[in-house]
Parts: C-alpha cells; sequence; structure tokens
C-alpha cells in the first residue's frame, strides 16, 4: 500500500517530537551537572534545549520526572553496559572529563544534587548503592560491601574535590594520570580490579 502524505506528515511529526525530547534531555544532563536539581530551572533547561517549557511537561511531566530520566539514561546505563571490573574507572574518567563530548555525567548531578528534597536524595542513595552493589563483587573478602563502599566514597570524593571544589592541582590534572595513580592503590581495597588493563576507550577484544 503506497504511503499518503499523512502518513509523511506523522512521521516526521514523530521525528521532530524524539529530537525535541532527546535535546530536553541533554539540557537536562548538562544543567543538573552544572549546577544541581534545586538550582536548575525549567526554564533553562527548555531555553538550552531551544524548546517550549510545556513540551517539557507533555513529554515528562515534572522536572523530578525529568531527573529520573536522565538518572536512568546516564547512571543506570552506566551500570547495565560496564563490566564490573571496568565500572570504577569509566565512572571516574566521566567525572574527569568535565562534560567533554560522549561523557556520562549522572554522577557530577549526584554530587551537585546533594541535599535537594527527600525524594531526589532519596534516588541518588539509591543509585549508589547500586554502583556499591556492583563494585563489591569485586572482593571476596568478608567486608566486600564495607570495601565497595569505600571505593564509591572515594570516587565521589575524587569529584567533589575536582569537580565542585576545583582545588587545585586535582582541578586541572591529567585524566589519565589521575586514573593510574588511583587504580594502583584501590587494588588494595578490590583485589579483583585488574592490575594493568587496557585504558577506558581501548579494545578489549581478541585479535582477529
Amino acid at each position: 500500500m503506497a504511503k499518503t502524505p499523512q502518513d509523511g506528515t506523522a512521521n516526521a511529526s514523530r521525528r521532530d517530537a524524539q529530537g525535541t525530547r532527546l535535546r530536553l534531555l541533554d539540557a537536562a544532563s548538562e544543567l543538573f551537572a552544572e549546577r544541581g536539581y534545586e538550582r536548575a530551572t525549567v526554564r533553562d533547561i527548555a531555553s538550552r534545549a531551544g524548546a517550549n517549557q510545556a513540551l517539557l511537561f507533555r513529554y515528562f511531566g515534572s522536572k523530578k520526572a525529568l531527573f529520573g530520566e536522565v538518572m536512568a539514561r546516564g547512571g543506570h546505563e552506566q551500570l547495565r553496559s560496564t563490566p564490573a571490573e571496568r565500572l570504577f574507572e569509566v565512572a571516574l574518567r566521566g567525572m574527569l572529563a568535565g562534560g567533554g563530548a560522549g561523557a556520562d555525567r549522572s554522577l557530577e548531578v549526584c554530587l551537585r544534587s546533594i541535599g535537594g528534597s527527600d525524594e531526589i536524595g532519596e534516588a541518588l542513595r539509591g543509585l549508589g548503592e547500586e554502583y556499591a552493589e556492583v563494585l563489591g563483587t569485586l572482593s571476596e573478602s568478608d567486608t566486600g560491601s564495607l570495601r565497595a563502599d569505600l571505593a564509591l566514597s572515594w570516587l565521589l570524593g575524587i569529584g567533589l574535590m575536582r569537580v565542585v571544589v576545583a582545588k587545585e592541582p586535582l582541578a586541572s590534572a591529567d585524566p589519565d594520570t589521575v586514573c593510574a595513580l588511583v587504580a594502583g592503590a584501590l587494588g588494595n581495597l578490590l583485589e579483583n580490579l585488574p592490575k594493568d588493563g587496557p585504558a577506558d576507550g581501548e579494545s578489549t577484544g581478541n585479535p582477529e
């Protein structure tokens, strides 16, 4: 059956709606990472996305729901797609990238949004528990859960000092140098962490 002009118009409308929704998610991710949940206003998110505020509410329902989707797309996707032994490094590099192209900024969002509403705080704690649960699988010790919490605390502490406090020399340190130093010491906590695996972005597959 041949497509009608109405079919083409409907498809174009859906593509436009999807594009606007993605722009709103990108803008929200950036502003939540830069300002935190409370200070990132709906007006500013819509403005950065080049969209009307009404569309934000149409596609997401509320600012809180938008926040939830930002965290699901970032932190939760990172948890699903990253091997446990690479999670710490990938998350660390994401924060060290400072919003670079393709960087996941969900942990920056956590750092800047802590202390917000009880509901937001609970969501952030939940994400932290998921990270700690995965990191805990890298230790066979009876204190594995505690070791995971300590590793996560170190990860967030590095992000706090670099991203929020901007403490030098950490704030401008080379990400590769930071990752190498941290990985060398982290093995004392998480004994199954790779000691000399490939850096983020390098292939882990078998040569053909």
